[in-house]
């Protein structure tokens, strides 16, 4: 029975009251942690009142308060990794408030400014933050993205234990947690969620983001009531750069050019960043990024039977990125921020294909071009607050989002060559193709079809969350009680306009498109198409073509349609710490509503009464679900050394809007068969009744912090999940009956994953680095292959995933030799074979060399290996989709103030 709202809301306040005592009357430490020069702040130092077992962490500006401590002198304990342990007597007074700065120094006087200014400043600062987390988590700084050539927040998660990122074209853009999709895991910016700008996508494409706009990618492995419950994989928070995050001023230029082999193309690359503090209270951060990339792909794929597909891609993607951030702290007590980011990412692809189906004399050759452009962008702004009254902190955000894709106009030519001579066996990743003179020849082509498509995906959000934080002692034991609430107003729309041009092409010879012979690496390709000249005549002749109307029609209605959902999350969590343990638990309650507008168009070709049209009838359909999703984190303290955590929460994920969407494409065909009329109906249509994905998930872990700059951990995870989704062939069923195939996403049944995550990070004294992770994951799922049951891996489950580095570094250089793992995974099932994409393995060097303290050179090798994409079907021999990428050098010049 659902849960209403109000009463929710009332339970938690009334358990607020509950339990909140009225504190006496005592004082208050705020502080600030810095390096000696005042310049620098230290986030994730844990900070202890001896005498009273009470503990905090430093926050990301360096700043730390306890707001209610008893009169009387106490030692205050300071331990960070890669500092010294520092300790301070203070002495508290009733009624007051003690403000103070905190100089954190080396270990040795040779470190002594390492953890600021050295190239381990960044995994300091991350390690320190993974080491006082609540939850399980990962991070990774600004200082580390640096450190390796990733362009993006994709390709920078990448390094963390156990997240692995999807490729296109062969730059990482999707990222993937413990190996699970995508499209499981919940990604904010700032504490905003991001929408996504792939039309029917959940799954934020992080590409769209430059790694120089990030201060810092953390990554939530279990989450705490306070946060979104759709999390199966985990969470992935984007912080943005804050004017507070150094003191005063400073401020960053890259300018840089990289090469592609493949291409053989020279791309320039410009981006900085300047922050500024004016009156210790107001406070501006800016940066831009501007990276402009010509590089294509080499590919050849098949269908694993009697159809093999070239393709040749040549690219420009321009990635332009700004954020401007505004902080108001008029005193300690009161902070107010604006945060903006604004990320454009463009994407002109022009595509040759030959595609060659093998039916002996019947054999043909289809001859096609692509020439589409593609904007993607994101916006994201954030308004906020956090105040200070007494013994509460009180947190309130507003925030507006919005992700679009926009393919104004992409143009398509294919052209038919019949009765061609060819042939091949069909075997190996690269299948060769036998084909004589004439197939080269464009003369013997024919212009059979143009397509002009206009796509524009659209995801906006809107919401509003408060928080409300109060300490408490409870029976001498230090504890926190937050409540709060979250509201969501998200809208997903797709439009599509796609015109089908068939008609009579006799007048026009395809020899007049012909290019040069493109320079593909993977064997015999033939003529190209020249792009100028086949828009050209498109433009000059698209009035007096003849378009395909319903065709057309069919495929634009059927591609449009419209997602709402809104939701209402509250929350009430508990913070206790018994001596040295931790307990974080408590209760999130979310109602989503949802409703979905599309249309379901029917091509009706009928022989027997000459019917040929198309019917669309509006399809709406609307439902709400609500879930309660308890959660307990607990973290044990053996030493300052060793830490022990176990998590169990309760998570979602709701389906991807494409999945679920109203739409339905119905072809019936009713024909001649020896001397009888025969009827048969194809469908692919969305599923708005779907069931979002439920998960339990139990986790474990030890970490071991050797006391300098490093971590040896161990972690077990375990998740049950129900109502996972796949895409099956549901002909016959309830509503489908008389249907010869119809593809629809369904739920399944119940889905496992366990998995072992290890993971050892090591500086070493002589500049020597390494860092090695590995997750190790076992997955189980039934689904549907060819009408039949069928036991298999959860889709995108990769079962082993890793990273490998090697660095050194002195004053005068930094290096780095890392190594990306990620083995195969189900892609999909395509008819009655099993599609799978092939492990992958990627090794990637970057080199800086310090010209003085302010500025330095680099040198980036990205895909030294050469690594290929691979898909197959069933065995390794089957080619399914070959691509390879080339390898990209970087060379650029860095200054900082």
């Amino acid at each position: 029975m659902p849960i209403k709202k109000s009463t929710l809301t009332i339970a938690c306040m009334s358990a607020l009251l509950s339990l909140s005592a009225v504190a006496q009357e005592a004082g208050k430490l705020q502080g600030l942690l810095t390096d000696s020069s005042q310049t620098s702040y230290f986030s994730g130092a844990q900070i202890t009142v001896k005498e009273l077992g009470l503990s905090t962490v430093s926050r990301r500006d360096g700043s730390f308060r306890f707001t209610n401590l008893p009169e009387g002198q106490y030692t205050l304990e300071i331990t960070y990794l890669g500092a010294d342990t520092l300790e301070v007597p203070i002495d508290i007074k009733s009624g007051e408030t003690l403000a103070k700065d905190f100089v954190l120094t080396g270990k040795r006087a040779d470190l002594e400014n390492i953890i600021v200014y050295g190239q381990r400043a960044g995994q300091a600062s991350a390690l320190n933050q993974q080491r006082s987390a609540d939850s399980i988590k990962s991070i990774v700084s600004s200082d580390a993205i640096g450190q390796f050539p990733d362009q993006n927040a994709a390709e920078a998660l990448q390094r963390l234990p156990g997240l692995s990122i999807e490729r296109d074209q062969g730059e990482g853009r999707y990222v993937g947690i413990r190996g699970i999709d995508p499209n499981l895991n919940n990604v904010t910016i700032n504490g905003l969620n991001v929408p996504s700008p792939d039309g029917g996508a959940r799954s934020v494409a992080l590409d769209v983001i430059p790694s120089e706009l990030i201060q810092t990618l953390e990554v939530s492995k279990s989450v705490t009531p306070d946060m979104d419950g759709d999390a199966i994989g985990g969470s992935v928070e984007v912080k943005s750069l804050s004017a507070f995050d150094k003191k005063g001023t400073s401020a960053s230029v890259t300018a840089q050019v990289s090469h592609n082999d493949l291409r053989d193309e020279v791309s320039p690359k410009l981006s900085g960043s300047v922050t500024n503090v004016f009156n210790d209270t107001f406070g501006v951060a800016a940066a831009l990024s501007y990276y402009d990339r010509d590089f294509g792909s080499d590919n050849i794929e098949s269908n694993g039977d009697d159809e093999i597909e070239q393709r040749y891609y040549s690219i420009n993607r321009e990635r332009l990125g700004a954020a401007v951030n505004f902080d108001f702290r008029p005193d300690f007590n009161n902070q107010y921020y604006l945060r903006t980011l604004y990320s454009r990412f463009s994407d002109d692809e022009y595509r040759l294909a030959n595609t060659f189906t093998f039916d002996g004399d019947d054999s043909e050759v289809e001859r096609g071009s692509k020439d589409r452009y593609e904007e993607q962008s994101i916006l994201s702004l954030t308004a906020g607050a956090e105040h200070q009254l007494g013994d509460w902190l009180i947190e309130y955000q507003l925030g507006y989002s919005k992700a679009d894709e926009d393919e104004p106009s992409s143009l398509y030519y294919t052209f038919v060559g019949e009765e061609m001579d060819i042939s091949s066996d069909m075997q190996g990743k690269i299948p060769s193709i036998v084909q004589d003179a004439s197939v080269m020849d464009l003369s013997n082509y024919e212009l059979d079809e143009i397509e002009l498509s206009q796509n524009n995906a659209q995801d906006t959000e809107s919401s509003f969350k408060f928080d409300f934080t109060r300490s408490l002692e409870l029976s001498g034991h230090s504890a926190e009680i937050k409540f709060g609430g979250k509201y969501r107003d998200r809208e997903k729309t797709n439009d599509a306009v796609v015109s089908l041009y068939d008609g009579d092409f006799d007048g026009v010879d395809p020899s007049q498109f012909e290019a040069a012979t493109p320079d593909w690496g993977l064997g015999d390709f033939g003529p190209g198409l020249h792009r100028s000249v086949m828009r050209d005549y498109f433009n000059q002749e698209e009035g007096e073509l003849e378009l395909a109307e319903l065709d057309s029609e069919i495929e634009s209605n059927g591609a449009t349609y419209s997602n709402e959902e809104d939701i209402l999350a509250v929350y009430l969590m508990g913070k206790i710490d018994i001596n040295d343990l931790r307990i974080v638990a408590g209760l999130r309650y979310e109602d989503t509503d949802f409703s979905t507008t599309g249309m379901r168009v029917e091509l009706i070709e009928n022989e027997q009464t000459d019917v040929e049209e198309v019917v669309n009838t509006l399809w709406e359909s609307d439902r709400s679900y609500n879930h309660l999703l308890p959660s307990l984190n607990a973290r044990y303290e053996f030493s300052d050394k060793l830490v022990a955590r176990f998590a169990y929460t309760q998570t979602i994920s709701r389906p991807k809007f494409e999945d679920v969407a109203a739409y339905q494409i119905i072809e019936t065909k009713t024909e001649e068969d020896d001397g009888a009329f025969v009827t048969e109906r194809e469908a692919a249509a969305g599923n708005p009744e779907l069931l979002p994905y439920e998960s339990e998930n139990i986790d474990l872990s030890i970490e071991y912090y050797p006391g300098d700059i490093g971590v040896l951990s161990a972690g077990y995870f375990h998740k049950s999940i129900d109502n996972f989704i796949i895409i099956a062939d549901v002909a016959g069923t309830e509503g489908w009956e008389g249907f010869e195939e119809v593809t629809q996403a369904i739920n399944g049944d119940t889905a496992t994953v366990d998995g072992i995550e290890l993971s050892w990070v090591k500086g070493f004294n002589n500049g020597f680095l390494i860092s090695a992770n590995g997750t190790i994951t076992d997955s189980e799922a039934e689904t549907l292959l060819d009408g039949e049951r069928y036991k298999t891996s959860l889709p995108n489950q990769s079962d082993r995933i890793g990273n490998l580095t090697f660095g050194y570094e002195n004053n005068q250089m930094s290096l780095r030799l890392t190594m990306s793992y990620k083995s195969e995974n189900l892609e999909e099932i395509d008819g009655d074979l099993i599609r799978m994409e092939d492990s992958h393995q990627q090794i990637d060097f970057t080199a800086k060399y310090f010209i003085n303290e302010s500025m330095h050179v680099y040198f980036n090798a990205i895909n030294i290996n050469d690594e290929p994409y691979y898909n197959y079907f069933d065995t390794p021999s089957v080619n399914a989709q070959y691509e390879e990428y080339g390898r990209t050098l970087e060379l650029g010049f860095n200054w900082t103030l």
